[in-house]
This record gives structure tokens, sequence and C-alpha cells, in this order.
């Protein structure tokens, strides 16, 4: 990849950064970087797939990317660190919901799917030539765009467990974004059984689950024909562009947890989201 488009990543993760977050993290920092500077070097980190020392190393090689953060001087690894956990989920929202109402995103089809991430570096391969597996992971959640296919809201857990517990979540933060007429919902949720449960309503197209036998309730046998009737129409392939997003985030921003902290570990999760809404 060509060095202008880092330039454009920075550029444009440092504009945001001034207008959402604060000048200082702290009012007695050394206030020898801003903390938009800091933010801005933290999503090129992740963007990059690069450990904290590798991406001052980076930075330090990079002049085009210093000016087009107006460092004078390129902070530490260390310093990076520390802002990745001043960097508070709150705050990467802030970010995201200003990204997309630069651009302008109104959806029809709001498309909903979850994914793990390994908490260590071990291959899959040598996991299995040792004979272990994993028992537990951390979980992401990602409700995406099918017709700008950008992450609109994104949330954390454990897994294994059940996807129904991120359908309000994910519905209530990508609402906003979702098409609207006369003030009242027009948009559509596409998800998979997964998230088959209490908060489905009559504009989510989830696939009831069979559980012990047929399905006898007159609410689930109307959403199985409604299902039925979208994947006859084409709408609900729209579902794949989810996976296909989830695919280039662990692709190209890593599959595993780097972080030692829980509370940190979950907020990788979101930030990864948002690298992808800059790369995108």
């Amino acid at each position: 990849m060509r060095e202008s488009r880092y330039v454009k990543v920075a550029r444009l993760a440092y504009q945001i950064a001034k207008q959402e977050l604060p000048l200082y993290s702290h009012p007695k920092s050394p206030h020898k970087y801003t903390f938009p500077q800091l933010a801005s070097c933290l999503i090129l980190t992740f963007y990059l797939n690069m450990s904290y020392r590798d991406a001052e190393e980076w930075l330090l090689a990079s002049d085009k990317v210093c000016n087009a953060l107006g460092l004078r001087q390129v902070p530490d690894h260390s310093t990076i660190c520390r802002a990745y956990s001043r960097l508070k989920k709150a705050l990467m929202e802030k970010m995201l919901r200003r990204l997309l109402k630069l651009l302008g995103i109104q959806e029809e089809f709001i498309c909903f799917d979850t994914t793990g991430f390994r908490e260590s570096h071990e291959s899959a391969y040598y996991l299995s030539r040792t004979g272990r597996r994993y028992r537990s992971w951390r979980k992401g959640a990602y409700a995406v765009g099918a017709k700008s296919q950008m992450v609109l809201a994104t949330g954390h857990g454990r897994g294994p467990g059940s996807d129904s517990v991120f359908l309000n979540l994910l519905k209530r933060k990508s609402s906003v974004w979702g098409k609207k007429e006369r003030g009242r919902r027009a948009w559509l949720c596409l998800a998979d059984s997964g998230f088959d449960g209490e908060g489905v309503s009559q504009l989510d197209i989830v696939p009831p689950i069979r559980r012990g036998g047929n399905i006898v309730d007159a609410a689930r046998i109307a959403r199985r024909e409604l299902v039925d009737q979208a994947r006859l129409d084409g709408v609900y392939g729209q579902r794949w562009k989810v996976e296909t997003v989830i695919s280039v985030i662990k692709r190209k921003f890593g599959d595993s947890i780097r972080s030692i902290k829980e509370r940190l570990k979950d907020r990788e999760v979101d930030i990864k989201g948002l690298v992808y809404a800059f790369h995108r």
C-alpha cells in the first residue's frame, strides 16, 4: 500500500479527533502532545497492525504522516500505549458518529453479526498440533450498513454465548443511521438465527430457531415466512456484507487481542471497528 494512503488516514483521523476529543487528557499533563495527536497515532498503530514499539519506529521514518499530524517530535511507544488506556469507548463512539455524520450515512438494510478474537497469539495450527483448544474468546458484535459497508455500531463480550444479547444494543446504536419515513423506522435488520430472542420485532429479518421440534407459535411462523420471502427477493442475501467486513477486520487488523487488562481487551474489539471505518 502506498504511503499516500497512510497520510490520508492520518489526516482524517486527526481531523475527527480534534473535533471530538479534548485537547489534553488531563489538565496537568506535560502538554508535549495533544490528545488528538496521540489518538491518531494510536489509530495508525492498529491500522498497521503493529506493536507500539514498531509503530514508534514507523512514525520516525514517515515524515509526511508526522506533518499531517502536526508532530514536531514522535511520541515513544509507552506514550502511545498510555493514550490507549485513556481513549475510552465513549470517546471512540463519538469519533465514529462524527465520521458517519460527515459521510451522510443513511441505510435501508443494517446487518448484524458477531465474531471471536483470540486472546493469544498462538496460531490455530500450533494449537492443533499441541492438542489444545480455545475454551473462551473475546467476542465482537458489529452492525454494518448494506449500502455503505461501514461499521455503524460495535459491541463486545465473551464467548461462547448467545448472540441475541447484542441485538437490542446494536439496534439502539445503529438506528441513528437507519432510514426513516414520517419520523418512524423504515430500515430492516438482517441477522442470522443466533440473534433470535426476545428483542426481535416485525422489522427484523431474523430466522427463528427450532426449539424442541416444529415452530408452532403464530408470530414465529409469520417471521419464518418473512425470512423465506426475503431470501427469494434477494434481501436476506445482503447479510453477507457484514461477514465480509468482519473478514477484512480480522485479516488487516489482526484476529487476536494484544491487551492484558480485561477492560482494554473489550475496548480493543471496539477500536478495530473504528479503525475499519477510517480504512473504508
